[in-house]
């Protein structure tokens, strides 16, 4: 027993030894502490955005106090710590490329604020509401694909954030949170397309009046930050002939995350109001006429 309790305090007091204690005793101070403080967080903050700044904030500085718990136990061997980590720092850019480029990803969204939490982007072939960006990836709230409009699928998307060095980032909503979008009506050669266009006319402004008011101060910004020229944000009516029939393209500014449900606003009230005018507007739709000849020819 008595020569047990001799090789537990000696190797108790060997130097690497108290260092992984050490180590490891902050480590568990460092972990109690993060958990307690975002535990915390639900009960003094009631903002979700608030909630996930807070969060990332704690675990950065939970990460921070860990290397600097490990540069302070190993001080006196940082020297050669520096020395290994130079020889081995090419093996490591080699076997570690997807992840190193991914750190530098992370780096690159968090200086250009290029890409931030909850705004809708594009990348490759998915489309979503960004809800989280870490350090190795980006967590995306996937839209559409299987489900028609702009509505959540239910499916989360984890982008490897190295693709903005690979991919074309579409961002619906950074600088300017709207979008245009069009409405397609036919109506027979015979209406009166002066009314016509007057009714849909009214049906935009009445919907769409307050987005494109709204549009106007965004874009003025977006103007003075880029090269764009001025464009028109107020609902606008344009008519061409189609084989059959007149077409009305009915051009107008939503909010990004408003499309469908304005879309539907727009289409009621265009059913609604062409009703007052069953004669002199008239929607056009496409026919096919079936002829059956039955019988003999005539001999001759």
């Amino acid at each position: 027993m008595e020569r047990f309790t001799e090789t537990l305090s000696s190797w108790l007091s060997s130097p690497a030894v108290s260092r992984v204690v050490t180590i490891a005793v902050g480590l568990a101070v460092i972990l109690l502490v993060t958990f307690y403080l975002k535990k915390g967080l639900n009960r003094t903050l009631r903002s979700t955005d608030n909630k996930y700044k807070a969060r990332k904030a704690i675990n950065f500085f939970g990460y921070l106090a860990l290397v600097l718990l490990v540069l302070f136990v190993y001080n006196d061997k940082l020297g050669n710590i520096g020395v290994a980590l130079g020889v081995a720092g090419a093996g490591i850019a080699f076997a570690l490329q997807s992840v190193i480029e991914s750190f530098a990803g992370w780096l690159y969204i968090m200086l250009s604020g290029s890409v931030s939490v909850g705004q809708r982007i594009k990348v490759g072939g998915v489309v979503g509401d960004v809800i989280d960006i870490g350090v190795m990836s980006t967590t995306v709230m996937e839209v559409g694909d299987w489900i028609d409009g702009d509505l959540y699928n239910g499916r989360m998307v984890s982008l490897s954030n190295n693709y903005v060095f690979k991919e074309h980032i579409h961002n619906y909503s950074a600088e300017y949170p709207f979008l245009w979008d069009e409405v397609r009506v036919p109506v027979r050669t015979g209406s009166d397309h002066h009314l016509a266009r007057k009714v849909f006319t009214e049906v935009l402004e009445k919907i769409c009046g307050d987005y494109a008011v709204a549009s106007e101060a965004q874009w003025q910004k977006l103007t003075n930050k880029y090269r764009v020229e001025e464009a028109q944000v107020k609902p606008m009516i344009t008519l061409k002939f189609d084989e059959n029939w007149i077409t009305f393209t009915l051009r107008y500014i939503v909010d990004y995350q408003r499309r469908r449900t304005t879309k539907d606003k727009i289409y009621t009230a265009l059913l609604e109001e062409l009703a007052k005018y069953p004669d002199r507007i008239m929607i056009a739709t496409a026919s096919m006429e079936v002829t059956n000849i039955s019988g003999n020819e005539e001999e001759h």
